[in-house]
């Protein structure tokens, strides 16, 4: 079940939910908007290996924007730093972003219960289209959770992305046994 505004907001007082800036104006119906964070990271080798650490190069958003091309992934941060503690958080996309052929995320939409930092986003375009520091990118929408949690994530020894962080963090797909 997605939580409402209301449930929302009775998960942000009682602490099941944090979202640091909150502002209430973000808040939909059943969904908090995000804000694109200033930096943005890229890979620096063209040729990725998912058994190796693949490194990135961090650069700020300046207030003049900076132009996405395609063919080039592009890691990005949300302003919000979040928590959730008894929730399903999912990033999605806003419309009018997509309508801009802007994609966020690849494949990781769906946050874990615990989660606790800003999130990485996976940016992608269809065409050149430039963006901005501060610009709405995306909704969370939380869905509750039926049963107790034995394994929350910030609490998992082997969770890789649990060191807060206000900019893009790589894959660290290197780290799993495989």
């Amino acid at each position: 079940m997605i939580l409402s505004d209301k449930k929302i907001l009775e998960a942000i007082a009682t602490g099941e939910i944090v979202i640091e800036p909150f502002d209430p104006a973000c808040l939909g119906t059943n969904s908090y908007d995000v804000h694109l964070g200033k930096y943005l990271a890229v890979y620096k080798d063209r040729v990725l290996d998912a058994k190796k650490h693949n490194t990135i190069e961090h650069f700020e958003i300046g207030p003049e924007g900076i132009e996405l091309q395609p063919g080039t992934l592009y890691l990005g941060v949300t302003e919000e730093y979040t928590e959730t503690h008894n929730s399903v958080p999912f990033l999605e996309g806003k419309s009018s972003v997509g309508r801009l052929g802007i994609d966020i995320h690849a494949t990781a939409g769906k946050g874990d219960v615990g989660f606790c930092n800003a999130w990485t986003l996976e940016i992608s375009c269809v065409q050149p289209v430039r963006i901005y520091a501060g610009m709405p990118i995306g909704q969370l929408i939380y869905f509750s959770v039926d049963g107790d949690i034995e394994n929350y994530y910030n609490r998992k020894p082997g969770a890789k992305y649990n060191q807060r962080s206000i900019r893009p963090v790589e894959s660290m797909m290197w780290k799993n046994q495989f």
